[in-house]
């Protein structure tokens, strides 16, 4: 049986850590996956942590709509954060 792949976006509003796990497990069935920081500004010790190292090993660059982040994670704006939702076949919100 063929898996489809689909374009999925997890959105991290609450729980940095635990969307951090689940948009990296999404990628073992082959999906594409995106990650968006959108709450408060991560602490150094969740950036820093084994749980961020998953994305890098599964390939995801996060990006974020938090302008004290701008420096270290990509920044989208409300125009380009709502061409990835709408972009993606499924949204998740954590």
């Amino acid at each position: 049986m063929e898996t489809v792949k689909k374009k999925l976006l997890v959105l991290s509003s609450r729980a940095p850590l635990e969307a951090m796990r689940v948009a990296a497990g999404l990628t073992i069935f082959g999906h594409e996956v995106a990650l968006v920081f959108t709450g408060e500004p991560l602490s150094l010790e969740i950036m820093e942590s084994e749980t961020a190292e998953l994305l890098a090993l599964s390939e995801i660059e996060p990006e974020t709509t938090i302008p004290e982040m701008a420096k270290i994670l990509n920044l989208l704006d409300s125009e380009a954060l709502a061409r990835a939702i709408m972009q993606a076949d499924g949204v998740i919100n954590i």
